[in-house]
This record gives C-alpha cells, structure tokens and sequence, in this order.
C-alpha cells in the first residue's frame, strides 16, 4: 500500500508540476504578447510621429513653392507690364 501511495504521490506531484509549468508557460506567453503589442505601439506612435514631421516638412515646402511661384507670376507680371510700356 505505502509503495503504491508513494508512485501514486509521484506521478500527481509530476502531474501537478505540469500543470504548473503549463500554466507559468500561458502566462509568460501572455506576458510576451502584452511586451510585444506595447513594442509595437511604441514603434507605431515612433512612426507616426515621424511621418506627421515629414508631412509638415512637406506642407511647408509646398508652401514655400506656392509663395515663390506666386512671387514669380507678380515679377513676370511686373516684367511684362514694363515690356509693355517700353
């Protein structure tokens, strides 16, 4: 009887310690993919932030553009007005 007790205690203390380790293993997993989504919104913000500067950097390029082309419309304007009058 004790030997029997004693493999039976055995094998619930393995089956016990499985089920811990799959237990800790679903739990690290989780952890892991917690640390992974915070990664990947960290990257996400990182990239969004870049992508707005660039955006503005852009719109203030276009912006200069459009303010140079308007400039040079107004000094052809003026450079015709006086090829008119000379």
């Amino acid at each position: 009887m004790t030997t029997a007790t004693t493999i039976t205690t055995t094998t619930t203390k393995r089956m016990m310690m499985r089920i811990m380790m799959k237990m800790m293993m679903r739990m690290m997993m989780k952890m892991r993919m917690k640390m992974m989504m915070r990664m990947i919104m960290r990257m996400m913000k990182r990239m969004m932030i870049r992508i707005r500067r660039r955006i503005r950097m852009m719109m203030r390029m276009m912006m200069r553009r459009m303010m140079m082309m308007k400039k040079m419309e107004r000094i052809m304007k003026m450079m015709r007005m006086r090829m008119m009058r000379g």
